[in-house]
């Protein structure tokens, strides 16, 4: 039997107002700015919907840590989970999905990504948009908007 799960690495480049946030162990994020993190998913798949010839929709899981690129203490070293649907039908695939990027506090940033809504201004990031919607302790009121790039690897393994 083989399995074969997606690896899907997001690089993304941050942008978004912060709120004010209290103290915590980790360092506090900044209150605006810009930052720059990739993030390295492996996607399982879950259950299948597969209708020959109309369409297939796919339930996937997805975990793997989050790396800030530029050596910054905000979005680096935290743990991300998404779930997320690919659906193919009519010619066409998409992913959808939401993450929880949770850092060693505990504290959340909570996001939701779409690969149709791209942004032709920045054609190296090709895969999909990014949003931040929220978070919680030092996250809190967090929110941003980012297109990302994807490299897909599949990962076929004899089980």
């Amino acid at each position: 039997m083989v399995n074969k799960s997606l690896i899907l690495i997001m690089a993304s480049a941050a942008v978004g107002a912060l709120s004010s946030v209290p103290v915590q162990a980790v360092e506090t994020p900044p209150n605006s700015g810009t930052t720059s993190y990739t993030t390295h998913f492996v996607f399982v798949p879950k259950s299948t919907v597969d209708i020959p010839g109309v369409g297939k929709a796919v339930a996937l899981e997805a975990t793997g840590p989050t790396e800030n690129t530029k050596g910054d203490s905000f979005l680096n070293d935290m743990k991300a989970k998404c779930e997320a649907v690919s659906i193919e039908t009519a010619g066409k695939k998409w992913i959808d999905g939401a993450c929880a990027l949770t850092d060693v506090d505990g504290d959340v940033v909570f996001s939701t990504f779409d690969t149709r809504d791209l942004d032709k201004t920045q054609p190296k990031m090709d895969c999909g948009t990014h949003i931040i919607t929220g978070g919680t302790g030092k996250y809190r009121g967090i929110t941003g908007k980012e297109p990302f790039a994807c490299i897909n690897k599949d990962d076929a393994r004899a089980i």
